[in-house]
């Protein structure tokens, strides 16, 4: 379930004191001491009855603010706000985020922005780009066509005069047929003799 979902049960800000703690440890030990007594402090007071440290989450710029100049110089008292929620935990963070905090948060927002804003010209730019080439193969696809059209209405109109060249000297041949079956019929009649039907009417 989100934060945003979650009841929120009880919400306080404390000082807590934290050098008495960690004054009993090492120095190398001091930073962990002082988260501990911090997760103690908040256990006992936002009533978590089975002291259950693990319950506690804490918040990182709070982690980094406690282990801000090492581990052997935590602060002496830090000003926290907690937060119950209805399943138990309890959230502690900074009230009010220090200042190079707030301008690497902000730095952050702008660079992510500025990221979103250059993926999408990106973007556009390919569909720019896509749709142009879509332009060009199309104009390329209608330029083929119509050199397809172009080349079948030669193929036609070559066909066309190949068929009208074969009857026109179909044509001749016939006319030249006819004449020369005319030329040698009057030459025929020429040589003939008249034909005698009677036997009677010869001399």
């Amino acid at each position: 379930m989100a934060e945003t979902e979650k009841k929120i049960l009880l919400e306080r800000e404390y000082i807590v004191p934290l050098r008495k703690e960690w004054l009993k440890v090492p120095k190398y030990k001091r930073a962990n001491k002082a988260v501990k007594a911090l997760k103690e402090f908040i256990a006992r007071h936002m009533k978590i009855y089975d002291r259950d440290l693990k319950k506690i989450k804490i918040d990182i710029y709070l982690n980094n603010e406690l282990r801000f100049r090492g581990m052997r110089k935590p602060p002496h008292k830090i000003k926290v706000k907690a937060i119950k929620y209805e399943n138990g935990t309890v959230e502690v963070k900074l009230p009010v985020l220090p200042k190079h905090v707030e301008f690497e948060l902000a730095r952050k927002a702008k660079q992510e922005a500025e990221r979103i804003e250059k993926e999408k010209a990106v973007k556009e730019k390919a569909e720019e780009k896509k749709e142009e080439e879509k332009g060009e193969k199309a104009e390329e696809r209608k330029a083929e066509r119509e050199e397809e059209k172009e080349k079948k209405e030669e193929k036609i109109e070559e066909k066309e005069k190949v068929i009208a060249s074969k009857e026109a000297e179909l044509q001749l041949e016939k006319q030249q047929a006819k004449q020369t079956k005319h030329m040698a019929g009057k030459e025929a009649g020429t040589r003939k003799e008249p034909i005698i039907f009677r036997k009677s009417l010869k001399k």
